[in-house]
């Protein structure tokens, strides 16, 4: 072989490699040039030819930066760019001419193939150019500062610059992250947070919101038009802190435009913008959340401390329905009914709803007006989805037994009376306590209505029993009409000794003997106090009176005397005094005037030397009156009766609670049954830990349980 065989096939392919880069390469034979490239590693000499090929790219590579380098900063990156492409597609030529060597030479000798030489001698002379190198970060961090300014760029063009250093990483990011995106983020980084320190106090939280959201979209922008999509996350993570969780607080508290300025006044829009905005940041939606739940709290302590609301309980149980349908709106088309939103508010609305332990009498005494009759301007399906929403402030009840009470007192009143919209209404929402509740909690509350349709059908068999009697008109034309209550079932009192007129006190007695004659054991005891009666009554013209029992007796007592004195009224008909204050108030009232008082009738109590007298001019547009008695609210001392009798019960029903436990259990721990009698009894009341011990003691004493002689905290089940 001819000694100068390698170096004159090596000038031969360097002359060649040279009129590529020179963009003459129509003339080349690529064909001969592959064959010389192959003789040369098949010859063995591909290591001159690999060394050699790179000692020419870093010689070209050098004219070519000092061309990049000495270009205006105008034309800074096009010119990169145009080195950069035509460096690309002499590289494909090359490779073309040198693929023998890439598959053998190069694969055996484990370096880098042709092409990724060529990237990296570009790196190394070009990007990396003492003149280029930081021109070129300094260009690029400009253009996307003007930009940012508002200012349009070429995106096109940094899109190449961008992939080009991608491309120089060889299948990695490393030149990208260090030679642009490590100096991109810490400059947006400054960048932002010297414009969101500026922004934010001299701008409202909406507007600054506005501006966050406009600016988190051109970085994402920006990504997808001419940065690497490993950005993304990068300066996604750098925007949201120096833009959100930096400014967070700031945001939220901000007088007069934060986050309880907007849930004042319905600021659904903005509301929602913060939603999403903090919640892309950690623990953004815990701030909103703390605050939020702050806010209702407050909110709720005013309308259940107000004074004004107390006095008058439908405003107060309107006035948090009206706040409960704000927040749920606010729920569902702000916060997008996040659960843990719905957990703050449930928090918020338990807290101050249970800071007024009337709370349980004010809700049952508005479902009470809402489920009586006569409710104006309301249609069944407007009083039904009212219901609803009642039963939502029922379910954030601790003490639902206290509503229980209160609840049996008023239907009894609406069924004896005969004030309900309907059975269907009634029994509607005694299903949706039941599905709240269980059925213990309803048991009574249905025996109530079993108890009137049986009274219904035993009027009918007495009013047949009547009929069948030889004696003629034995009720003296009175139609009677009673409701026989199961005790145990209704709110019925001890008995006060009510003296009934004569008449009345016959038809009663008649009754009692038809309703005893076929049960034995039975004993019936008269509610005098939970009756009503109608009678006729003449004054200037005849009129029909709808009055309570106790009513009854008083107006009977002035057909054999014109008028009376409070005492001998107190004498004749033996009602209580309160009751019978009550309702002499009612009669004498402007409104009615069916009697008149000797004394002052705007006076709100009646002193013991009051007459009263008939008045029988009085007139009225009705046939019918009605003669409603004056809503009296619950005195101290009614509801400390009340208290007692809710406080002896739950003594019932925390000792059941302990035996229904340790029954199943057998042993248990002292601090265990606390908590398991409170699980099972909470759906009902809170009992407290300090009454359940007693009742543990009590159970101990009637030997329901006993001791562990070995340890004093644990507890044995004696069958």
């Amino acid at each position: 072989m001819d000694p100068n065989y390698p170096e004159t096939t090596w000038n031969l392919l360097r002359g060649a490699i040279s009129e590529i880069h020179k963009k003459n390469a129509s003339g080349l034979s690529f064909e001969e040039l592959y064959r010389n490239a192959y003789n040369m590693v098949l010859h063995k000499y591909g290591d001159k030819l690999y060394g050699g090929l790179k000692e020419v790219l870093e010689k070209h590579l050098d004219e070519v930066a000092g061309t990049v380098a000495s270009a205006q900063d105008d034309d800074f990156l096009q010119v990169l760019n145009e080195a950069w492409n035509d460096h690309k597609t002499s590289m494909l030529m090359i490779r073309d001419i040198l693929m023998y060597m890439d598959r053998v030479y190069v694969s055996h000798n484990s370096l880098p193939s042709v092409y990724d030489m060529g990237l990296t001698v570009f790196h190394s002379q070009v990007a990396l150019h003492k003149r280029i190198k930081n021109r070129l970060l300094k260009i690029l961090l400009e253009h996307i500062q003007n930009e940012r300014n508002g200012e349009k760029i070429d995106s096109s063009l940094m899109r190449n610059i961008t992939q080009m250093l991608v491309s120089l990483g060889l299948n990695s990011r490393s030149v990208y992250e260090t030679d642009f995106e490590q100096h991109f983020l810490s400059t947006s980084s400054e960048f932002y947070k010297v414009e969101s320190t500026h922004f934010i106090y001299s701008n409202s939280c909406s507007d600054y919101m506005i501006k966050v959201e406009q600016r988190l979209k051109e970085e994402m922008d920006r990504v997808q038009y001419y940065l690497d999509s490993g950005t993304e996350p990068k300066i996604k993570e750098v925007t949201e802190r120096e833009l959100i969780s930096n400014h967070m607080k700031t945001l939220v508290d901000m007088p007069g435009s934060g986050l309880v300025s907007m849930l004042k006044d319905d600021k659904i829009e903005d509301l929602k913008r913060m939603y999403h905005l903090l919640g892309r940041v950690q623990k953004g939606h815990d701030l909103m959340r703390e605050v939020l739940e702050h806010e209702v709290k407050e909110t709720g302590k005013q309308i259940v401390s107000d004074p004004e609301k107390q006095n008058k309980e439908n405003s107060y149980v309107q006035a948090l329905l009206n706040l409960k349908d704000k927040y749920d709106n606010i729920l569902a088309k702000a916060f997008m009914n996040d659960k843990n939103f719905q957990h703050t508010l449930n928090q918020a609305f338990e807290f101050f709803i249970n800071m007024d332990n009337r709370s349980p009498e004010y809700i049952s005494l508005f479902i009470d007006e809402k489920l009586r009759k006569g409710l104006k301007g309301a249609s069944e399906e407007e009083t039904e989805k009212t219901l609803d929403k009642v039963m939502m402030l029922f379910r954030f009840i601790q003490e639902k037994d206290v509503f229980e009470k209160y609840y049996k007192q008023h239907l009894a009143k609406r069924l004896l009376l005969g004030r309900s919209v309907s059975d269907d209404a009634e029994r509607g929402m005694i299903a949706k306590l039941k599905t709240e509740c269980g059925y213990q909690f309803t048991s009574k509350l249905e025996g109530m209505f079993t108890d009137m349709k049986t009274s219904s059908d035993m009027m009918d068999s007495f009013k047949n029993w009547i009929n069948n009697m030889d004696a003629r008109d034995p009720l003296a034309g009175i139609d009677l009409n009673v409701s026989v209550l199961t005790t145990g079932f209704w709110p019925t009192q001890s008995s006060a000794n009510c003296v009934l007129p004569a008449e009345v006190a016959k038809c009663c007695e008649i009754f009692k003997n038809f309703y005893l004659k076929d049960r034995n054991g039975r004993r019936l005891t008269w509610q005098t106090n939970m009756g009503t009666a109608e009678i006729r009554a003449f004054f200037t013209k005849k009129h029909e009176l709808n009055v309570s029992t106790y009513q009854m007796c008083i107006l009977l007592l002035f057909n054999s005397a014109p008028q009376m004195s409070y005492k001998e009224i107190l004498s004749a008909t033996g009602i209580p005094i309160p009751d019978l204050k009550r309702n002499l108030l009612t009669l004498s009232s402007p409104k009615y005037k069916i009697l008149v008082r000797s004394k002052n009738e705007q006076e709100k109590d009646i002193p013991e030397d009051d007459v009263f007298k008939f008045n029988d001019k009085f007139r009225s547009k009705l046939f019918r009156v009605k003669i409603l008695g004056v809503v009296q609210k619950e005195t101290v001392k009614q509801r400390t009766v009340t208290q007692q009798k809710i406080d002896e019960d739950r003594k019932h029903q925390i000792e059941a609670a302990i035996v229904r436990v340790m029954k199943a259990r057998k042993k248990m721990e002292h601090s265990n049954l606390i908590a398991e009698v409170t699980k099972q009894l909470q759906s009902r009341f809170r009992p407290n830990p300090i009454i359940i011990k007693k009742r543990i003691e009590s159970l101990i004493e009637r030997e329901y349980l006993e001791r562990s002689k070995t340890d004093r905290k644990m507890y044995q089940y004696l069958a």
